[in-house]
């Protein structure tokens, strides 16, 4: 049997979602971060931002911190995340070189 929990719920995107094809940055509501982001169609990134780059782990195109683990690489516009795949996290901001997303918003 599941718990219903809404600390559960609002943290993997049960508060609504944004879609992008196009350069333009896709940034969550005002209280909220992007907490997973699906990629519709192959597609580049030129910016994936943690909230707080000062100590969190994240994967993104901001430079990697200790929490990372050792060798963790910056996502670059040399990556292409194909079509289907899910990134999760804590995110502020995502913006497309090409391709189309769903961001999906969370706590």
């Amino acid at each position: 049997m599941g718990i219903n929990s809404t600390e559960v719920a609002y943290g993997f995107g049960q508060m609504g979602s944004g879609f992008v094809d196009n350069t333009d940055a896709l940034t969550p509501p005002a209280g909220k971060v992007i907490v997973a982001v699906q990629f519709i169609s192959d597609s580049t990134i030129s910016k994936l931002e943690g909230v707080n780059t000062d100590d969190d782990a994240y994967f993104g195109t901001l430079a990697q911190v200790a929490a990372n683990g050792a060798n963790s690489k910056v996502v670059d516009t040399g990556n292409t995340m194909p079509a289907g795949v899910t990134v999760f996290g804590r995110y502020s901001i995502l913006r497309l070189v090409t391709g189309s997303a769903i961001a999906y918003f969370g706590h």
